[in-house]
């Protein structure tokens, strides 16, 4: 252990303001590692999950708390939001607007002008779409009528839509999710992207990588739970941020086998397309573990240097794990109202037969609410109480998804048009529950079906 690496960590622990954001239990969990292989800094995920930084970097354009804590809280915010778990692989387009929309979050989080200094002194407000990742010099949320100089320098068509975008990132009157993440990448010219330093590790193990709840769950789940105590914005990007515009309940999960019987097979339709056999296989390897048991790593020394006395260590345990050999069905939960008394034995159910499915499950409404495997055991239940197969059939597309099942009573309404196109070519399965079923909404376009009889 060396001085620099001491010195790191707890530049990095005062960053955050005193006996704030529970950094003593985020601490235990994460590996903070100087070094020189990425040009910024990386939340890498993985079972023993590592906060990579920089240090040369920190010392040129994180060289104040405040500055720091802005560069943390960007790499936090990729593992809360959809990029971890909604897209397997990204784009350089899709990486970009990723840090746009985040860059936004994190400047309405913290608007003092000291905080705002990381970004806007490392990006230039003069080149477009680089000006984007930026507010503009003196901004407020409430007064961001300005638009950067890089966009005032655009063909007026072009000036138009992208002077929009920026205010829905930057106005208090704010934007969805979906709508910056659908609207921006079109504005984007081919390999006007070369040369803009975005933040962060956008490489393989990184926290913009997919499947965070295989690769580090515990992390996730802790750093969620940290950030949902963090003090919100009044006036956040909806739709993917922590404070959603969706009505959040819980229910009680009721199991039954029968239920997970019935689920079962009809996954294992979609999973396998039909032909039946398989979907997982076991191996013998090494698994990475947390245990309570004392082991030497870099990372406890560093702790009890700090004062902290670690709950867990890191370790390894040879373990049966099991393997994909189909893909994983996505499931898409209703949640609508007219399904209020069946959604705890259907989450039971769901449950049962999280082996097959995909670890987010899309809840929906009129909204997709998507949760993980955690969320659902404890119940969670985001809904507007409406219904609208039109959500599902836009978030499958966004997601290029080929394999889906849904979940629902049936009143969803009869898709048409694209939305008929896009649930056609999925290879869709549907399991009807309810007292009160409709079957002709989604004839058409279910390849298999099922009545859980719940």
């Amino acid at each position: 252990m060396n001085c620099p690496t001491v010195s790191l960590e707890e530049r990095i622990l005062d960053c955050f303001p005193s006996g704030s954001y529970a950094l003593a239990a985020l601490l235990r969990l994460m590996d903070i590692v100087p070094t020189e292989a990425i040009a910024t800094a990386a939340v890498e995920c993985r079972v023993q999950p590592r906060l990579l930084v920089n240090p040369a970097f920190v010392e040129r354009h994180a060289d104040t708390p405040e500055k720091l804590l802005m560069l943390v809280m960007h790499e936090l915010h990729h593992v809360l939001l959809g990029h971890t778990t909604l897209f397997p692989t990204v784009s350089p387009v899709e990486n970009f607007v990723f840090d746009c929309i985040i860059n936004a979050l994190i400047s309405r989080m913290f608007p003092h002008e000291e905080h705002l200094a990381f970004l806007t002194e490392y990006y230039s407000d003069a080149r477009y779409p680089e000006c984007l990742l930026r507010p503009v010099a003196g901004w407020r949320p409430a007064t961001c009528d300005a638009v950067p100089p890089g966009i005032a320098q655009l063909p007026e068509s072009e000036r138009t839509r992208a002077a929009a975008i920026y205010r829905a990132l930057y106005s208090e009157a704010g934007a969805t999710y979906h709508e910056v993440y659908d609207i921006l990448p079109k504005l984007i010219a081919e390999g006007s992207l070369e040369g803009i330093p975005l933040l962060g590790g956008h490489d393989v193990g990184a926290a913009t990588e997919g499947d965070l709840d295989r690769r580090a769950p515990l992390l996730f789940d802790v750093v969620r739970e940290i950030v949902e105590h963090w003090p919100q914005p009044p006036d956040p990007i909806r739709g993917r941020s922590l404070a959603d515009v969706l009505k959040e309940s819980r229910v009680a999960v009721k199991c039954r086998p029968s239920h997970r019987a019935q689920l079962r097979r009809l996954i294992r339709k979609v999973a396998t397309g039909g032909r039946g056999g398989p979907v997982r296989r076991l191996a013998l390897g090494p698994e990475p573990v947390n245990t309570p048991i004392p082991q030497f790593d870099r990372r406890s020394t560093v702790m009890r240097t700090l004062g902290i006395e670690p709950l867990l260590y890191a370790g390894t345990v040879t373990a049966k794990r099991r393997f994909a050999a189909d893909e994983r069905v996505h499931v898409y939960v209703d949640v609508s109202g007219s399904m209020d008394g069946v959604c705890n034995a259907l989450y039971g159910a769901v449950l049962d037969c999280r082996d097959l499915v995909h670890p987010v499950v899309h809840l929906f409404s009129t909204e997709i609410a998507d949760v993980t495997l955690v969320d659902l055991r404890n119940g969670v239940r985001r809904s507007t109480d409406g219904t609208a197969i039109g959500c599902v059939a836009e978030h499958l597309e966004t997601l290029r998804i080929r394999r889906a099942l849904i979940i629902t009573d049936g009143a969803v309404g009869r898709p048409v048009g694209t939305h008929l196109e896009i649930l056609s070519r999925t290879c869709l399965a549907v399991a009807y529950v309810g007292a009160s079923i409709q079957f002709d909404d989604l004839a058409a376009v279910a390849r298999y079906s099922a009545h859980l009889g719940i």
